[in-house]
């Protein structure tokens, strides 16, 4: 998985180098260098997982184990089923009541917490993604069918 991740890392601080990656005079750091020094530092994190995991292996003789147990497996399985529902919903009710759903189901259901706890977190996040996406940054999420409920929003930030 280490290597994995150094090939993507790779492939991305490539990629990142088709804008500018340093300082930009008069406007700051180019566009490509949030995404290569970030590729950076999960390729050099990748590199010291690997060379931790080849030195535990090359000291000590490890007995054969699993790489997932099954409920762990399981684990996985239901987050990635409940991500692949977000993101179909995502187009259809839109962002915003996509992510509380997931917040909920993970919170809630995997990681066993409380309501309140649950239920602040599935209600805030959306808010404050609202606000840093469409507010500031201008960028707007998908909507689906809710979209008309956000036009009085967008007259009054807009």
């Amino acid at each position: 998985m280490a290597i994995a991740l150094m090939a993507l890392s790779s492939v991305f601080m490539i990629m990142a180098t088709d804008l500018p990656i340093g300082w930009v005079r008069g406007s700051g750091p180019g566009g490509g260098a949030f995404p290569f020094w970030l590729s950076a530092i999960m390729f050099v994190s990748a590199a010291f997982i690997l060379i931790r995991e080849l030195r535990k292996r090359l000291t000590r003789q490890q007995a054969l184990r699993h790489f997932i147990d099954s409920v762990a497996l399981l684990d996985i399985g239901l987050v990635v089923g409940a991500l692949l529902i977000t993101i179909g919903l995502m187009h259809v009710v839109g962002t915003y009541i996509a992510l509380p759903l997931f917040l909920a189901f993970y919170l809630r259901v995997m990681g066993q917490h409380g309501w309140l706890l649950t239920a602040a977190i599935a209600l805030i996040t959306p808010v404050v993604v609202f606000l840093f996406f469409e507010v500031t940054l201008r960028i707007l999420l998908p909507k689906g069918i809710t979209e008309p409920l956000f036009y009085p929003l967008y007259a009054f930030f807009f």
